[in-house]
């Protein structure tokens, strides 16, 4: 049978493996002329899996996504957290595949892995070189269908140490990290399946036991709840008889019926508030809106673009152009029973919130008097357009979408429907939704404030979670059995792979204009796009001549993403969203770059905008007068941030209070203070030259027709701009401990290290990296091994050495549990000290290249990669064979060469230690080290010292 589906063709046909009928072809979509699809065919499997390929030979990479139509919405009141916490555990080992070893069979491929879990869905997925199809299909299927006896009870203890430590880091001591739980207990019912998040409850976790979690896997991870989606370098027949071989018997699950829409319900505006370690208050609220793929979904993401996202919105013009806030944006987030049209403020540390909620309502009401207009919906469906197109950028982007579209929709095609619905859109259908979903419409009203600013909230609290009406759902878990796949092979070898593939270096060609301007490019026509980036040498750096003035080149590059001498800067982001593009300029620490990304068909007036903003800066004292502010701002919030603090004091250590690199970009209170517009224009005037500039052009276009665009480039005049040279770092004459109290912190940040060496593609810089891998640089590394796997104390630990044209650091780091640091920091130095004498194993340096030899495979696929490739290239003006001599070096590279860098790099005895954290919890067994322990404060500066022994 044929059928129609937008311009591509649908087949419904089967395809016979070799013992019998069993896989069907349901679909195949091909592309047709210009059409946005991605082309896949979709087979069903006699134990329900779904299998979608997708052929694309463009790159010798494949992307296995294996998506269970389970997540957090799934779990028991009681019981929360089982999703995500088992999306650790599919990583532990199954009866094939030894403890760890999944991360290091993916890794020693050459390719890269992980694992996310949302509230409707967990997904797994690697990207490796395409001979290792097999492999990766193998590992899938094995924890499919093979995994319950390798989970033990260590295992479970130490993934719920792991996913407490997650849950620490990114929730319980993040700023506003617990918005999202807040929001969602007081949005919806007691027991509604989103009223809680991914992470889970800690009480939950520590209620709950192995066995639980291994009924939580029977019930969910079935084949028949599960879409094995394949993308990339394959032949769609050569997949379909692997998945056969290695998924084909593993028997299917219990039924799994999809769950009906559940949108929130509100009487009253709720108010609730917490107090949490920040400086802004923040007010949110939450509007229930409908689920995704809802009818209304598209008009309702058109009202959270008008009312308050970029420079031409409400908000922005009522909050942050008139310096009520420093942040202030809308949101329509939908899911698979739910949406929420959110609201958030961000505002200044003395600003009540009940005025920022009063401010919400008068913008809201705004909008009916401007209404939706055709500049909105045009934005609103170009922006959606290169947003699609974008993602279609890298074989994992397009996987990714497959699964998405028929895990959801039942249609992986749903690309096409997306379009029409997005084009559909219309001026009444947003004003329809404004006032059927917001106007008047009752809200979550959450505001976080300072710890002891309880009387800054908007108003005090209304609402306290009931259970009342609360009834439990049926018993999901009860007469589950664990039924093995019986086969007529064995499992337990490891797939013979293929040669590897060859990869090809990017083509590419190098110009020079006369104005000294050194461009690099390379032609890439797998979407329509263009990128560029423009790499202005100095930034930050430039201030080690006047270090009184540190922050001049984020305040310049701030300044010149505002107003032009044609445009304000809300008609400039108008202009640019019409065309689905982007113009933006940031500063570095050692560059300014001004990155630019557009559609082929839009790229001449984009590049009419890149001239405008790089030539034409208007510098508005109120511009300058509100970024300012805002720097200031974010200075001063760096004090409650332990990672910055971490960072800063580290830095400062490293290289002395006069170097400009322990000077944060930003600057420091004192130094932005001293900033002038004045100051800002002669930065500009001074420094921003083609003589120290770099461009790097990748995408849908030759060299002849790019370079004849960019007369305005050409055209630009330079400047004697003089870098400044490297000073020497301080020599460390011993290794001590530096702690920043970090008052209640239930996680300590530490750094350890000093200053190593220069970039050096082909030299012992580039020696060294290969060094690190096995002791903190891939996920199996010593360092994260111990410290995360075998012991439960961090999220993740790693090391590296992060060297540019000035000499960097080798820092090795982690988040860990406050009651762990001390524990922590013997375990880091043990790991280092071991390497420095013994160094690495024979079967480390096997792991090592195999690893880094196959993944150039993943190294060159998408824009953004070719950019930075070529970017590389052409800042330290490398020779066009030196990815050969980088594969020579690396083959040739032997145990002994490594132990002598480890020997002479890793100087043990003379490296920093910084450790923020709780003083009164990790005080004294610091001291019980054998390291003199120095105090500091947040700046840096001693408060005192102690030692013992």
């Amino acid at each position: 049978m044929i059928k129609q589906i937008g311009l591509s063709i649908v087949l419904t046909a089967s395809v016979v493996s070799a013992a019998e009928a069993q896989t069907k072809l349901v679909e195949k979509v091909t592309k047709k002329g210009d059409e946005l699809v991605i082309p896949y065919s979709k087979y069903k499997l006699s134990n329900g899996l779904t299998l979608i390929v997708h052929e694309d030979h463009s790159d010798p990479v494949v992307h296995v996504d294996v998506t269970y139509h389970v997540g957090s919405a799934r779990e028991e009141v009681g019981k929360s957290g089982f999703a995500h916490f088992f999306e650790h555990m599919m990583f532990q080992g199954s009866d094939n595949v030894a403890d760890e070893e999944h991360f290091k069979i993916v890794s020693e491929s050459g390719g890269t892995l992980n694992g996310t879990t949302n509230r409707d869905r967990t997904n797994y997925f690697e990207t490796v070189p395409s001979n290792q199809l097999a492999t990766a299909l193998w590992l899938e299927a094995d924890r499919m269908g093979f995994l319950l006896d390798a989970v033990t009870q260590k295992k479970f203890e130490v993934q719920r140490e792991t996913v407490k430590n997650e849950r620490g880091q990114n929730y319980d001591n993040r700023p506003y990290g617990l918005v999202y739980e807040k929001t969602s207990q007081n949005l919806y019912p007691y027991g509604h399946p989103y009223s809680w998040t991914t992470i889970g409850y800690l009480e939950d976790l520590n209620r709950v036991d192995v066995n639980d979690l291994k009924n939580f896997f029977l019930r969910w991870y079935g084949p028949n709840n599960a879409t094995v989606t394949v993308g990339g370098d394959v032949k769609p027949e050569e997949v379909v008889k692997l998945v056969e071989k290695y998924f084909g018997s593993i028997p299917a699950g219990p039924a799994v019926q999809d769950m009906k829409p559940m949108v929130a319900r509100l009487d009253k505006d709720r108010y609730v508030s917490y107090e949490d370690n920040v400086r802004f208050p923040m007010l949110r609220m939450t509007f229930p809106t409908p689920e995704a793929g809802h009818t209304d979904e598209p008009a309702l993401d058109v009202l959270a673009e008008v009312l308050g996202q970029g420079k031409n919105s409400i908000f922005y013009k009522n909050f942050v152009k008139e310096q009520k806030a420093m942040q202030a944006s809308t949101s329509n987030s939908t899911s698979e029973l739910a949406g929420e049209f959110g609201i958030s403020v961000v505002t200044f540390p003395t600003t009540k919130l009940a005025d920022m909620e009063a401010l919400v309502r008068k913008s809201i009401a705004e909008f009916e008097t401007r209404g939706v207009t055709e500049d909105d919906l045009v934005r609103f469906k170009a922006q959606a357009e290169s947003g699609l197109i974008n993602r279609m950028a890298s074989v994992s982007g397009k996987v990714s979408q497959l699964a998405a579209y028929e895990t959801f929709r039942n249609n992986p095609n749903y690309i096409q429907e997306e379009i029409k619905r997005i084009n559909a859109v219309t001026k009444e259908d947003v004003m329809r939704v404004y006032n059927q979903y917001i106007k008047g419409k009752n809200a979550v009203i959450l505001s976080v404030v300072p710890k002891g600013k309880s009387d800054m909230v908007a108003k005090a609290d209304n609402y306290t979670v009931s259970t009342d009406g609360f009834v439990a759902g049926s018993d999901e878990y009860s007469g589950l059995k664990y039924t093995k796949a019986v086969d007529t092979f064995d499992r337990s070898k490891r797939p013979e792979i293929g040669a590897n593939p060859v990869v090809a270096v990017p083509n590419y060609y190098t110009s020079k204009f006369k104005n000294g301007l050194k461009v690099i490019g390379a032609k890439s026509d797998e979407i329509p796009t263009v990128t560029l980036q423009l790499s202005i040498k100095g930034g930050h750096r430039l201030s080690a001549n006047d270090m009184s003035k540190a922050g001049v080149a984020s305040l310049t590059a701030g300044m010149l993403n505002e107003d032009t001498e044609n445009y304000t800067s809300e008609e400039f982001t108008n202009e640019l969203n019409k065309l689905g593009s982007r113009v933006s300029i940031f500063s570095g620490t050692d560059e300014t770059i001004v990155s630019v990304q557009t559609l082929k068909k839009n790229l001449d007036k984009t590049l009419a905008l890149m001239e405008e903003r790089m030539f034409r800066p208007k510098f508005n004292q109120d511009d300058f007068d509100r970024l300012k502010k805002q720097q200031l701002e974010g200075i001063a919030n760096q004090a409650t941030q332990p990672t910055t603090i971490a960072n800063n004091v580290y830095s400062k250590l490293l290289y002395g209070a006069n170097h400009i690199s322990a000077m944060p970009s930003s600057g420091t209170a004192e130094t932005v203070n001293n900033i002038t517009l004045d100051d800002v224009k002669k930065f500009y005037q001074n420094n921003f030259s083609p003589s120290v500039a770099d461009l790097v052009v990748v995408g849908d276009i030759t060299e002849k027709e790019i370079i004849g665009k960019l007369n305005f480039l050409k055209n630009w005049k330079k400047k004697d701009v003089k870098l400044v040279a490297d000073t020497k770092a301080p020599a460390i004459d011993k290794t001590r401990i530096y702690l920043i109290d970090k008052p209640d912190a239930a996680q300590s940040e530490i750094r350890i290290g000093y200053v190593a060496m220069p970039y050096d593609a082909t030299g012992e810089y580039y020696k060294l990296g290969l060094m690190n891998y096995a002791l903190g640089g891939a996920f199996n590394s010593r360092i994260n091994l111990n410290l995360r796997e075998d012991k439960g104390y961090t999220y993740g630990a790693r090391s590296g050495y992060g060297g540019s044209k000035y000499a960097g650091p080798f820092t090795a780091s982690a988040g860990v549990r406050a009651d762990a640091t001390a524990e922590s920091v013997t375990e880091f130095m043990k790991e280092l000290t071991n390497f420095h004498k013994t160094g690495i194993t024979e079967d480390e340096v096997k792991f090592m290249k195999s690893s880094i030899g196959q993944s150039d495979a993943r190294k060159y696929e998408t824009p953004g990669q070719k950019a930075g490739f070529l970017g590389r290239i052409i800042e330290y003006d490398l020779s066009k064979d030196f990815v050969k001599k980088q594969t020579d070096i690396l083959n040739n590279i032997t145990k002994k060469d490594i132990d002598a860098l480890a020997a002479k790099h890793l100087p043990v005895n003379n490296m920093h230690i910084v450790v923020v954290g709780d003083k009164k919890t990790v005080l004294s067994k610091l001291q019980a080290l054998n390291y003199e322990v120095v105090e500091l404060d947040t700046d840096g500066n001693p408060i005192g010292s102690s030692s013992v022994k």
